[in-house]
């Protein structure tokens, strides 16, 4: 793995925590999860894209708005080890006039050090090291 792949899946991995987040919109089964459409999420993946653009993909896109956006599925076993996993989907709208599909993973209890939650996101067509994994698999 060479030493720009390592520092992009650091720096997306490490940004993406929700734990400053004092109050879940949403619970289901057992677990706590802030909505798709919470303010706070949309507004977090919005901030964490444009620190990865202007850092990493250096194409000086941003994300307008985030439009249509509903729940994909949500993943909850019932054990008491189960992460609850909701995943999320709508329209990007970029700075450049391209509307752009936008999936994302919101995770319970996932932030650093167990604490608050955990979001991953990919735009599609915007991974190009695919660190979702092709066409953002691992978060849709």
């Amino acid at each position: 793995m060479t030493m720009k792949r390592l520092i992009i899946a650091f720096a997306t991995t490490l940004g993406v925590s929700l734990s400053s987040f004092a109050s879940p919109a949403v619970a289901f089964n057992g677990g706590n999860v802030l909505a798709c459409d919470a303010p706070q999420v949309l507004s977090h993946i919005q901030n964490r894209f444009v620190w990865t653009d202007r850092h990493v993909l250096k194409r000086g896109l941003a994300i307008e708005s985030i439009q249509r956006v509903h729940p994909n599925r949500t993943r909850f076993e019932g054990q008491y080890w189960s992460i609850p996993r909701l995943y999320c989907h709508g329209t990007a709208h970029m700075n450049d006039g391209h509307k752009r599909q936008i999936w994302w993973l919101i995770e319970g209890g996932m932030g650093f050090a167990g604490l608050g939650n955990n979001l991953e996101f990919c735009i599609s067509g915007l991974d190009p090291l695919k660190v979702h994994g092709a066409w953002c698999r691992s978060v849709r």
